[in-house]
């Protein structure tokens, strides 16, 4: 996971519940990372500088792809 790049970054533990699942649903390789210090002391997460979404760089094109259609069909709009 140390080639992993940060495809997107997101302030808050709520607005990556559902990308978890589209995501696994389609089979990319990846992690958030300070997710889980974030869900514990959710004030830090701009300390940290967010919750950052990390893919395989095989993968970046089919993630932004899923991000752009979530973002497209959904009423939640990810900051």
């Amino acid at each position: 996971m140390t080639n992993f790049i940060v495809a997107a970054v997101y302030s808050y533990p709520h607005e990556i519940t559902i990308l978890k699942h589209l995501l696994t649903e389609a089979g990319i390789s990846f992690y958030f990372e300070n997710e889980t210090i974030t869900g514990l002391a959710p004030f830090y997460s701009h300390a940290l500088g967010g919750i950052k979404l990390k893919v395989h760089p095989n993968d970046l094109e089919t993630v932004k792809e899923i991000l752009s259609n979530f973002e497209d069909q959904s009423n939640l709009k990810i900051v």
